[in-house]
């Protein structure tokens, strides 16, 4: 009789994960079962199956044949076995959360918008030799990451003209992707048009809402209309593929030179000084150090109360730590609280998420200690990232 075995085997993933007193590590186990024999699951392990060992009595011995039968069988299974963990991917080393990795030629970095997009500048500027991979919306950038199409992602989080990204804050929360460093950009916003079209030709001007907004002056003298769209690049591509020659573009100097338009003027923005700051996501968290200066992100909500934002705030100046941001969003799935208050009966306040930035590693014993303290005030807190503060990504960024 053929023996007919079947191996549950449990595959032990570690999944770093940032907890609030350093870092922690919880194993996900991923159940797989593998059938030998020839027969599917069921016939295996349904009520009706019998295996060799329940075919023969406990006190008996198996035959010659049955005993090499037998061992060719757990030859086959164990060559089975070997097979099947080789098709999984490969253990995380201490190299894959290497702060500056020394080869990105194979680094996949997701942004959003298309190609000569400021997003692609900032991916380019983090990771010079990167393959970026375009994205039609925020969130597909960290679809594409979890989902293995990309290996990193650069997300606009604020810009020092236009404020706070909110959209990009939800995210944040929403999905599970880790900060892993930040680049700063220098805009440089840019009048594009068809070759041979002059600026006093223009009649409209398309490009995406924070890009004519932080360029209104210079737009304003013109006297010619201003149009929305998604994506600067986006617009750039769009009015040379259809040819309006009565359309201007406010966007890079290099998407100009991709989509084969003039620039007819440079650096048009109000404020010279006019940078935005990415964030770089990952599916692994960097590893905290004390050897170099790192930033930690995170977030959290607070029970209702007196000075309890100022008792939030203060386990940190007790500390000396230094905040670098403070952002606040209503909660969506409990965005009012109702308070009984015994003068004016019942009140409605907006419930709140902070995003705290601050100078610390998760690594210092000062960081954890405040991030403890902050839980006695706190009934919800997640740290989303801790990365080096690498100042090389602050400088101007050169185009390859």
């Amino acid at each position: 009789m053929m023996a007919v075995k079947t191996v549950v085997v449990l595959l032990g993933n570690s999944v770093p994960q940032l907890g609030w007193g350093g870092l922690s590590f919880r194993p996900s186990e991923v159940t797989k079962r593998v059938s030998f024999g020839g027969l599917p699951d069921s016939a295996c392990c349904g009520s009706g199956a019998k295996s060799f060992e329940n075919d023969r009595s406990s006190n008996s011995k198996p035959t010659k044949d049955e005993q090499r039968i037998a061992n060719q069988d757990e030859l086959h299974v164990s060559k089975r076995l070997h097979k099947d963990f080789s098709s999984f991917p490969r253990p995380l080393t201490v190299s894959d959360f290497s702060v500056n990795p020394k080869d990105d030629s194979t680094l996949r970095i997701a942004f959003m918008g298309l190609p000569g997009s400021y997003s692609e500048d900032a991916a380019l500027k983090a990771y010079p030799n990167c393959q970026p991979v375009p994205c039609d919306e925020y969130e597909d950038t960290f679809k594409a990451v979890e989902l293995w199409l990309a290996d990193k992602a650069v997300l606009p989080i604020e810009n020092s003209t236009g404020g706070s990204i909110h959209r990009n804050y939800d995210l944040l929360l929403r999905h599970r992707l880790h900060i892993v460093g930040e680049v700063q950009l220098a805009v440089n916003l840019c009048l594009l048009a068809l070759p041979g079209i002059r600026t006093e030709q223009l009649r409209r001007v398309l490009s995406h809402p924070q890009a004519l907004a932080s360029s209104d002056n210079f737009l304003s003298k013109l006297c010619i209309t201003q149009e929305n769209v998604d994506d600067t690049a986006g617009a750039a591509q769009y009015v040379a593929l259809e040819g309006l020659r009565d359309a201007g573009v406010v966007a890079s100097a290099r998407a100009a030179e991709i989509y084969g338009l003039n620039v007819l003027a440079e650096r048009i923005q109000d404020d010279t000084d006019n940078i935005t700051r990415y964030l770089v996501l990952a599916r692994d968290p960097i590893i905290p150090r004390v050897d170099k200066p790192f930033k930690t992100s995170i977030v959290f909500t607070l029970d209702e109360g007196p000075g309890i934002l100022f008792k939030a705030l203060a386990v940190f100046a007790l500390r000396e730590i230094n905040l670098t941001k403070i952002e606040s969003r209503p909660q969506r799935k409990r965005p009012l609280r109702v308070v009984d208050d015994s003068n004016t009966g019942k009140a409605k306040y907006f419930d709140y998420l902070f995003y705290i930035d601050f100078e610390a590693s998760m690594a210092e014993p000062r960081a954890q200690n405040a991030l403890e303290h902050l839980q006695e005030f706190a009934p919800f807190l997640r740290v989303l990232g801790c990365y080096a503060m690498d100042t090389t990504l602050w400088r101007p960024f050169s185009p390859p």
